[in-house]
């Protein structure tokens, strides 16, 4: 039972993968994939021994044929030669004929559920009668007991990876492309798993966007809990991207499940050297797992919250806060640095204290302490929470109050029934801020009050430290957007520079698909089955597009998960060949094999094109 204010990892079987435990008490294991073809044994080895040395525990490598399969022997025996004795895993699309071959040079077999039975997925509507699909689930069976039997004689363990963007049509028909068919098309290849007693397996449910992760590895864990399966869990966001928005994406996604203590090995995702994926996860989980042992935090799950099917918690809007407004970003300015910013999009609101700016800009909110609000327009009062008696006598049609998260509920409740004008800034210096907050804001929901809340993070950390602030900020808001709880970002940095924070805001709120600011690329972070320079290529499209604010583009070096993780996507660039391109326009592709040299060119003139409509 998962525990929404009291951090605990969940307990699951441990099972080995070489000569790495993973699950049970064991610590949560990072792992990282190589991007070189697996063919080229030297670049292969070169790559994971930069893997390694980075920390990484396990190093993947894709096997989209025999032939790479069998050279999984060779990049083996040269790594164990030079004493790198991290398990290796294949990944496996389409063949199962390669698993079988992978299992026998490799510590674990990963095998997509949407692909490895199925037809590729085409979005093709199938109808089957319920005996025709039992039928289909029986195929399952049959191509899967083999490697089960295969990989328990050579002690290979499995990884059932699921992923959104290539659920099989059969799926998607009778479920949908929702959560509940990408739970589903896991269990069918688990339950073939414990009914075989085959219990040397991992799983993971994974998707580029991170609200649909989040929701489906909740939902597996309480349909694993519900057949009593205790398997470890594999947490990633796919096609996170690269540079900022990759690791504030990524940290959204694995730290919204991390904090609630599901994830036993994690992956982050980027579009960049795979060994630089490596201190980006261990700082996430070193920064989760310091939960452990906190003080206990007294929370009870408010009776209208759903966890597995959250909808944002109903709120009477203030002005631009609450409602169905989406959520706001308040900043405030440091070092006297003045009191306005340069940033694009510029935040809500701007926090001055005791000082009001020389020349108020009409086109920005500012909010100012009590002792200095003189109710000039565009400025609002903010409250301590020990000056509570005094908010009916301030005239203000918007006021924020700082209510401490552990606050007795006495003491603000009835507050806050009185004044729905007022606006909550909650705040938490416990060692798991998600969980208090949490905690607080179920308190509110319990007791039917519906004033907005605004999520105050407070961090220290130095200019040179700004992507460990983005991962922390990023991790403990995860969960709170995720679960509808979220009217308000207010990050706080004393000595990030003020202008980085906004930017940071926007991109958490943006991750968690609650505000669109600027131009998403869904890219993936290229394997050995990309054959152009992925890189090179977002780069030069990112360079291009920077400019089209909620524009979505999907970059994607193969098909394998390209279409189906991009169906949300405005336009998609996806690897056909070597040095061939397709183009979409969200699920359709438009044109075929373009040369690689021609394909951004003739991305940026369909969006011309269909600018012009």
């Amino acid at each position: 039972m998962i525990d929404l204010f009291n951090y605990h990892r969940r307990q699951t079987i441990e099972v080995m993968v070489g000569n790495i435990a993973m699950g049970g008490e064991q610590p949560i294991r990072i792992q990282s994939m190589a991007t070189v073809s697996t063919n080229d044994t030297e670049g292969c080895v070169a790559q994971a021994r930069r893997i390694i040395d980075a920390g990484g525990e396990l190093v993947r490598f894709t096997t989209q044929g025999v032939r790479e399969a069998e050279n999984m022997r060779n990049i083996h025996d040269r790594l164990h030669a030079e004493n790198y004795t991290a398990p290796l895993v294949a990944d496996i699309h389409f063949n199962p004929r390669v698993a079988e071959v992978a299992a026998l040079y490799c510590e674990k077999v990963r095998i997509n559920p949407g692909n490895y039975v199925d037809p590729a997925r085409t979005f093709r509507k199938l109808e089957y009668t319920d005996e025709e699909y039992a039928k289909e689930v029986e195929k399952i069976a049959n191509t899967l007991i083999p490697l089960l039997q295969l990989c328990r004689e050579h002690h290979t363990a499995i990884r059932i990876g699921v992923n959104h963007g290539s659920l099989s049509d059969r799926i998607m028909s009778r479920y949908g492309d929702t959560p509940e068919g990408i739970v589903e098309s896991c269990m069918e290849f688990l339950r073939i798993c414990q009914r075989e007693h085959f219990n040397n397996v991992v799983i993971s449910i994974k998707a580029s966007n991170t609200v649909v992760m989040v929701r489906s590895m909740r939902l597996l864990v309480e349909q694993m809990e519900r057949e009593q399966m205790h398997y470890p869990l594999h947490l990633g966001v796919t096609e996170a991207g690269e540079g900022e928005d990759g690791r504030i994406k990524s940290a959204v996604g694995i730290g919204a499940l991390l904090a609630d203590g599901i994830g036993d090995t994690i992956r982050v995702s980027l579009s960049e050297e795979p060994e630089y994926e490596i201190p980006v996860a261990r700082h996430l989980v070193n920064y989760i797992t310091r939960h452990t042992a906190h003080t206990p935090i007294v929370g009870k799950t408010a009776p209208v919250f759903n966890y597995l099917h959250p909808e944002r918690r109903k709120t009477t809007a203030v002005g631009n806060i609450g409602g169905h407004n989406v959520p706001v970003v308040i900043v405030q300015e440091f070092r006297n640095t003045g009191v306005q910013t340069t940033s694009s999009p510029r935040p809500d609101y701007i926090y001055v204290g005791g000082k009001h700016p020389a020349d108020l800009d009409e086109q920005q909110n500012y909010i100012v302490d009590l002792n200095n609000y003189d109710g000039r327009p565009g400025t609002f009062p903010i409250f301590p929470h020990s000056a509570m008696p005094w908010i009916a006598s301030v005239q203000a049609e918007r006021k924020f109050l700082v209510l401490p998260a552990g606050l007795p509920s006495e003491e603000y409740l009835a507050c806050l029934k009185t004044h729905p004008e007022v606006v909550v800034v909650c705040v938490s210096q416990h060692a798991n801020r998600l969980g208090e907050q949490r905690a607080m804001v179920h308190e509110m929901m319990a007791a039917g009050v519906t004033n907005p809340v605004v999520f105050c993070q407070a961090y220290q950390h130095t200019p040179a430290e700004k992507e460990n602030f983005q991962i922390e900020a990023a991790a403990d808001m995860g969960a709170l957007m995720i679960d509808g709880l979220t009217d308000g970002l207010w990050l706080v940095d004393n000595d990030i520079p003020t202008d980085d924070i906004t930017a940071t805001a926007f991109a958490i709120l943006q991750a968690a698909r609650l505000r669109m600011s600027k131009t998403e690329y869904i890219s993936c972070p290229g394997c050995g089955r990309t054959l152009y320079n992925l890189q090179d290529t977002i780069a030069r499209i990112k360079e291009a597009t920077r400019g089209m604010k909620g524009l979505k583009i999907g970059i994607m070096g193969c098909i394998v998960n390209g279409p189906g993780e991009m169906a949300d996507a405005d336009y998609g660039y996806v690897g056909a060949g070597r040095g061939k391109i397709s183009l979409y326009r969200q699920k359709v592709c438009v044109e075929k094999n373009i040369p690689e040299e021609e394909a951004v060119e003739k991305l940026l003139e369909l969006i011309e094109k269909d600018s012009l409509k």
